[in-house]
Order: C-alpha cells, then sequence, then structure tokens
C-alpha cells in the first residue's frame, strides 16, 4: 500500500471514528439528555450510587468527557456536592472502557459492510423522523455506522504495519522505555481529545502485527499507552473548568488526581509483571492476533475498575487532596453552603421564615454581584470583575435551594397565610436571580470596554456614579424592607426607582449629545448606554419586590401557582 494511501486512511478513519462517537453521543443525549442530567442529580446520594450513575451515563453516551462535564456543570450549578462529583468521575472512568469492547469486536470482521446499512438507516431516520426520539434514534444508529467505518478504514491502514521492521523496531524501543510509552499516551489523547480513540488505535495497531507477533510483548507494549491515555483524558475536564467556580475546580483536579494517582501506583505493578499476569489471569482466551485487542480492553477496564475501588475506599483523601490543590479563600467561605431544614418543612409558619433568611441573603449576595461589576466597568478593575461570575453561581445556587424547598413546601397542608405569601417569595428569587444575570451583562459590557481600551468621559463617569449610588440606596432599602417587613423603607425603593428611570431617559439624551458633538465615539456611547439599560432593569426587578413587601407579601388576583420542575 502506498504511504499516501495509508496517511489518508488513518486520519480519514480517526476522522470517522471521533465523528461518529459525537453524532452518536449528541444521538443519545437528544433521547435522553434530560433524563441522565436528572439521574446525576437525583440519584448521587452515596458516593457509591454516584459512582454506578457514572459508570452507566458513560456507558451509554460512550463519553468520559460528557459525563465529566455534565458533573461540573452540576457541581458549578449548586446541584452535586464535590464528593457527589468525584463519584460520578470515578465511574465514568469505567464506562469509557466500553469503547475499547466495541473496538475489539469491531476489529474481529468485515466491520465497514455492516456499518452501511447503519448508516443509511440512521440518516433516513435522522431526516425524516416526525419526533424527537426517532431523530436521536437515527443520530445514534448513524454516528455508531460513521464509528465502524473509522474503525475499518484504520484497520487496513495498519495493515502494512505488521511488515515494517522500522515499526516493530519503534515499538521495542518503546518497550525498553515504559515511560516515554506513557507520555506519547498523554500527549496523543491530548491533541484526539479523546481516550476511547487512542486506545482504539492501539488495539488495531496491535491486531495488525504492528508491535510484533510475539503478543505477550505486544500486550507489554500497550499498557503503558494506557496508562497515558488515561491521564491524557483528564484535559477534557480541566478545560471545561476554566470558566466554572472553584468548587468545579476541585471536580476536575479529582479527575486529574484520580488517573495520575493510579498510574502510579500501577506503575511499579506493570514493571514486576504482575500487571500483565493479572490480566492473563482475567482472560479465558490465548493470546493472538484476533484476542490481542480483547486483552487489551481488558487490562484497560481493569486499571479503572481497580483504580476506582481504591478511591471510592479513600475518597474522603481524594476530597482533601483536591481541596489543597484549589484552597478555599475568603469569599468561598462567605458563601457557606445553602442550609434550608427539611424537618421545618412540617412546620410552614417556621419554614417560611428560614426562606425569607434565605432570600435576604440572596439579596445581599445580588447587591455585591451589582456592585462588584459596576465598580469594575467605571474603574476598569479587572479584579472586581472577574470576582462576579463566581458570585453569580453562588445567586444560582441560592435560587435553585430556596425554590426546590418551596416546592417542597407548597405539597404540605398550608394556611392561607403561608399559601399567599409563598408564589411572593418565588417571585423574589427569580427578580434577585435576574439581578445577577445583569450584574453579569454589565461584566461582558465593561470587558467590550477594556478589550477595546476606550474610558468613558468625565461626564459620563460621573452620571455612571450616580448610577451606583442610586441603585446601592434602593438595594439597602429593599433588603431593609424585606429583612424588617418595613413598608416604609419599600416605598423610600419605590421613589429612588422612579429616579432611576428618569436617569435613564437624561443619561441617553446627554450621552447621544455627547457623541453628535464628538466628545466620545459610537462604540463607548453604546457601550455606556447598555450600562444605563442594565442598572434601569436591575430598579425594576427591586421594584418588584418592594411592591410585594408593601402589599403585606401578597397579591390580590395573582395567577395560580406554577412551581417550576427540576
Amino acid at each position: 500500500m502506498p504511504i499516501r494511501d495509508m496517511v489518508f486512511g488513518i486520519i480519514g478513519g480517526l476522522g470517522l471514528f471521533l465523528f461518529g462517537m459525537v453524532t452518536m453521543t449528541e444521538g443519545l443525549k437528544r433521547i435522553a439528555g434530560q433524563k441522565l442530567k436528572k439521574i446525576l442529580e437525583s440519584m448521587t446520594s452515596t458516593p457509591f450510587k454516584a459512582f454506578l450513575v457514572g459508570t452507566v451515563v458513560t456507558a451509554i453516551i460512550q463519553a468520559s468527557g460528557a459525563t465529566t462535564v455534565m458533573a461540573i456543570g452540576l457541581v458549578n450549578a449548586g446541584m452535586l456536592t464535590l464528593r457527589q462529583a468525584i463519584g460520578v468521575i470515578i465511574g465514568s472512568n469505567v464506562g469509557t472502557t466500553a469503547t475499547a469492547w466495541l473496538v475489539s469486536i469491531a476489529g474481529l470482521g468485515d466491520i465497514t459492510l455492516y456499518s452501511l446499512p447503519a448508516v443509511g438507516v440512521g440518516f433516513l431516520l435522522h431526516i425524516g423522523g416526525r419526533t424527537r426520539k426517532l431523530k436521536g434514534i437515527g443520530e445514534v444508529l448513524l454516528g455508531l455506522g460513521i464509528l465502524f467505518l473509522g474503525i475499518g478504514f484504520m484497520k487496513d491502514a495498519f495493515y502494512p504495519f505488521k511488515d515494517s521492521p522500522r515499526v516493530h523496531e519503534l515499538f521495542v524501543t518503546l518497550a525498553d522505555r515504559p515511560l516515554l510509552a506513557i507520555l506519547l499516551g498523554i500527549v496523543f489523547t491530548i491533541l484526539l481529545q479523546s481516550s476511547s480513540a487512542f486506545i482504539g488505535i492501539v488495539q488495531l495497531l496491535a491486531m495488525q502485527g504492528a508491535f510484533g507477533t510475539n503478543w505477550i510483548a505486544a500486550l507489554n507494549v500497550s499498557i503503558p499507552f494506557i496508562l497515558g491515555s488515561n491521564i491524557g483524558t483528564t484535559i477534557t475536564a480541566q478545560i471545561a473548568s476554566i470558566q466554572a467556580n472553584r468548587n468545579s475546580k476541585r471536580a476536575a483536579w479529582s479527575h486529574t488526581m484520580f488517573n495520575v494517582l493510579g498510574s502510579v501506583i500501577a506503575y511499579p505493578f506493570f514493571i514486576l509483571g504482575w500487571y500483565r499476569a493479572f490480566v492473563d489471569m482475567l482472560c479465558p482466551w490465548e493470546l493472538g492476533p484476533t484476542t490481542i485487542a480483547s486483552s487489551i480492553a481488558v487490562a484497560h477496564s481493569a486499571f479503572n475498575i481497580v483504580n476506582s475501588g481504591i478511591f471510592l475506599i479513600f475518597i474522603g483523601l481524594l476530597e482533601k487532596l483536591v481541596n489543597t490543590i484549589v484552597p478555599r479563600i475568603p469569599s468561598e467561605i462567605a458563601m457557606a453552603p445553602v442550609v434550608l431544614e427539611k424537618h421545618l418543612l412540617d412546620t410552614p409558619e417556621i419554614a417560611m421564615e428560614q426562606a425569607k433568611r434565605e432570600i435576604v441573603r440572596m439579596a445581599k449576595t445580588a447587591k455585591k454581584a451589582f456592585r462588584q461589576s459596576i465598580d469594575g466597568i467605571i474603574e476598569d478593575d479587572r479584579k472586581k470583575l472577574g470576582s462576579v461570575k463566581e458570585i453569580e453561581d453562588f445567586i444560582d445556587s441560592l435560587q435553585y435551594e430556596i425554590t426546590s424547598y418551596l416546592s417542597e413546601l407548597a405539597s404540605r397542608e398550608l394556611s392561607d397565610g403561608v399559601s399567599v405569601k409563598l408564589p411572593v417569595f418565588l417571585h423574589a428569587v427569580n427578580d434577585l436571580e435576574r439581578i445577577g444575570d445583569h450584574a453579569v451583562n454589565i461584566v461582558e459590557i465593561a470587558q467590550r470596554k477594556l478589550e477595546q481600551k476606550l474610558s468613558f468621559s468625565n461626564s459620563a463617569t460621573t452620571e455612571a456614579d450616580e448610577l451606583r449610588k442610586s441603585a446601592d440606596e434602593m438595594f439597602d432599602n429593599v433588603i431593609t424592607a424585606l429583612e424588617k417587613n418595613d413598608t416604609g423603607a419599600a416605598k423610600a425603593a419605590l421613589v429612588i426607582e422612579n429616579k432611576l428611570n428618569r436617569m435613564q431617559i437624561d443619561f441617553r439624551r446627554s450621552h447621544v449629545n455627547r457623541m453628535t458633538d464628538g466628545m466620545c465615539g459610537a462604540e463607548v456611547g453604546l457601550i455606556f448606554i447598555d450600562l444605563v439599560d442594565n442598572v434601569e432593569k436591575v430598579g425594576d426587578h427591586l421594584t418588584n419586590i418592594a411592591q410585594a413587601v408593601i402589599g403585606g407579601l401578597q397579591w390580590t388576583g395573582i395567577e395560580p401557582m406554577v412551581l417550576p420542575e427540576f
């Protein structure tokens, strides 16, 4: 086979393999994405349950990266604790070994022949299916067919390696230098962004005799690649955690440390020959060209299952380790976990008071997010702007916890007084969450200002400072009104809201005049107007809460309460 054909076959086959895997994963998410998310949220009460959920979900969607990223996202939203996420991540490492078994089965026959009908039927269902579920099934079949097609092309492209002395010499050298093989495994997995793809390549190389026809030696060459691949795959979680909160970063580090420490533990066993002997003991077949891929799949599964057993026992130590790597900072300590006592639900009046305390806490947190964002844009302070997203994540966590608590309270037998207050509290929580969103909007506006190296004029800075002071005063009045049922403070907040509305009109007009007079450019003018509009919308949400306090935390003619689903 010409070198050109071989290179094209490897590149194209790998592309088809990865594309097929992504397509299949997206199809499975389309069919059961929300269900999988709910399973992760609801069935992870203990580390072992979380491990089982991570294993099953990853085995189904064939993407440990997707499961890990989903777990990190749930930690970021406050829906999973760090320990629960660690359990899911450990399980995802076991679930991902299913792909290696798929490759070992696919490599036994002419898989290309059977992949073509799957592609055809899958495509027809995907474009012609009348329901989301049918389209999802079509996408799964299409992805599976393309994946098998890619395996077929790579298998054919690797065939010449069987008789290449140079290739044999290379892998013999790697057999004598396992640390180099581990490093290559890390690098190639990072480049491919898929441990499944890299281990699939290792299996196909071994099947085609690239590691030589001494099958024991071929298995020995494969094991360091497996260790390196398990380390390399953790880069996906690290990338996913870049924009997430610090607890999510800890979850990502738990994935990294799980695989790094697991490889460190496994390495001496490999050097002593015990690792391969353990794999031999697990394999009921004789090593050969048709079974080497299955033996590699066993080696991959054995590493992750044994590693999982160790770290499930010592999950507390792993949690302490990642807390040391990403230590708690003062702002995190201030944002302690929400504690809404479930046993108080049987006493609704007390439960409502407890929920109210957390809503006041949420209002104070929303004020902090808003203040940091507006200080950041006026002062061009990147540090203040950078803190807003983390505060907003905490606001989202408060919203979820308080809403869940009030939803559960709504199912109890309630007095009229509690019944009329409950929907008002839910609306207040939503208003405060929207304030957090507006704070993030201001941060995005500020980033535009910084990236384009723009500056407000002295007049614009003065007006922005007036907005800041008025909004601050309105926040203080609303928090006081909510905390103390102070209608006087609530009415004072409404006076300030009228002032903010006038400011919006006046400042928009004055800024347009500055743009017309050439005192500032169009870009900075649009940024300033966006800032004014966001502050006015914050005032609108605070007004809703102030009006609720004036109405005695009850509204007349309120629409029937619809509780959000989680």
